[in-house]
């Protein structure tokens, strides 16, 4: 008998050395052959992902309180929460999230991944584009158009236009803390035509505006016409010719329904909003999913700091960290998510919505002497949902503390390889920079087997 359990855990895909004891005796009359087409028939049968929904939790959220808890950890590690049971025998999670332990069938856990960059602008940006930042540490708050581009700028660039609704939308704003604009979160080397389309208001207060989607009140008709026959005879000027594409994308958007009905978040009834929670987190995550059902391809929703009654000092908890978390955090966090989830699935989107849930990195694993917890990029969690990603899993594994992976470490890389994989686009699609040089969406390996 052959154990099936020995098995590449970042492709899914049998060794080498299993693959050639199977093809040499084979495995109940099937030979290597034909267990490699079934399984290309199962990875092109497979559900596809339409959209993406990144959710970062800007300053780092602690997986030792949310999703890999240490029970039988000294007090000093482990803290005072507890984990609870989920709707999966066998997977639990902090008792702040309750709601979200009750979805469990509907998520995974990736709960080894790592890398080595503790600073907060350079290790968002390698979570968002897969690669470690070589700008020297003291640029890497700022944007430059030599960066790797977010991936919502690299598919609007490899699958095109949405038609009529954005491609990728940024929101509630960029994270802000060493700069203008953080790296990683704009179309690096693509260029501006690629960046985001940016929502800087609060979609929780009553003066929310969603920007350019609309025309102006003051604007008519015709007058909008005439503008558009200026940038018609603009396309003929080559010193013009690096405004056309933002300007074509800023005359689909004002005479766009689908993307005014999108952003349109006081169509919402107020039970739904109030469910999401009425903080700038959840009525963001509500925007979110508005825009994938009007089918924008990527959706990148930021924890941001300064948010008025719920954020303060965010994720970044250096400081009282457990009151912090079960009372101005976890609770809103938990609300934002599970509502997310509960809709895409009762909608019939949630196959084809990938949801990924993550921050700059986790929180260390011992308390420091003012109750909070620091940077920690060697061991922590993501959470993945929708999109094809089979729910009920927990894929790795940190050690007795939660410092290190033990079991099938994750890079930045492999997350971002798995949701293009997920979405149909093979991750050696190759884009270019403003020098022609050639660079792969990803360099690093899908994980097949949460699939």
């Amino acid at each position: 008998m052959f154990d099936l359990r020995w098995q590449d855990n970042q492709s899914g895909r049998w060794t080498r050395r299993e693959a050639l004891r199977l093809g040499a005796v084979g495995l109940g009359g099937l030979t290597l052959p034909g267990l490699f087409r079934l399984e290309a028939r199962a990875v092109a049968n497979r559900r596809r992902a339409r959209s993406v929904i990144m959710l970062f939790l800007s300053g780092g959220p602690s997986h030792l309180d949310m999703f890999d808890l240490k029970p039988d950890a000294p007090q000093e590690i482990r803290g005072e929460f507890r984990p609870i049971d989920t709707s999966v025998a066998g997977i639990q999670i902090g008792e702040h999230l309750p709601r979200l332990a009750r979805l469990a069938d509907h998520f995974s856990l990736v709960r080894s991944v790592r890398h080595t960059q503790s600073d907060h602008p350079a290790a968002a940006y390698w979570m968002m584009v897969g690669e470690p930042i070589v700008r020297p540490a003291r640029d890497a708050g700022f944007m430059s158009r030599a960066d790797r581009p977010h991936p919502g700028s690299a598919l609007a660039k490899v699958l095109g236009p949405t038609g009529g609704v954005p491609p990728f939308v940024l929101l509630p704003e960029a994270i802000q803390p060493n700069g203008p604009e953080r790296s990683g979160q704009f179309a690096g080397f693509l260029g501006a035509s690629q960046d985001p389309y940016r929502i800087n208001s609060d979609p929780n207060l009553p003066d929310y505006s969603a920007g350019a989607v609309g025309p102006p009140r003051d604007l008519s008709r015709d007058r909008l016409a005439a503008r558009r026959a200026l940038l018609d005879v603009a396309d003929d000027r080559p010193d013009l010719s690096g405004l056309d594409a933002s300007y074509e994308r800023a005359f689909d958007l004002m005479t766009s329904k689908a993307a005014r009905r999108a952003f349109d978040i006081a169509s919402e009834p107020d039970s739904v909003r109030d469910r999401y929670g009425r903080h700038v987190f959840g009525q963001s995550v509500l925007l979110a999913r508005r825009m994938v059902e009007a089918g924008v391809r990527l959706v990148h929703v930021n924890w941001v700091r300064h948010d008025a009654g719920k954020g303060g000092q965010g994720y970044d908890s250096h400081r009282d960290h457990l009151n912090w978390c079960k009372n101005e955090l976890l609770p809103p966090t938990d609300a934002a998510i599970a509502s997310l989830l509960e809709d895409l699935h009762d909608r019939g989107l949630l196959d084809e919505t990938l949801v990924i849930v993550m921050g700059e990195f986790g929180r260390t694993p011992r308390f420091n002497k003012e109750g909070g917890r620091d940077h920690w990029p060697h061991c922590f969690s993501v959470m993945l949902a929708g999109g094809g990603v089979r729910g009920g899993q927990v894929y790795g594994a940190s050690d007795k503390i939660g410092a290190n992976p033990v079991l099938s470490p994750v890079s930045p890389a492999d997350l971002g390889a798995t949701m293009y994989d997920l979405l149909g686009v093979d991750p050696a699609t190759e884009i270019r920079d403003r020098q022609d040089r050639p660079f792969p969406l990803s360099t690093g390996r899908a994980i097949r087997s949460l699939s």
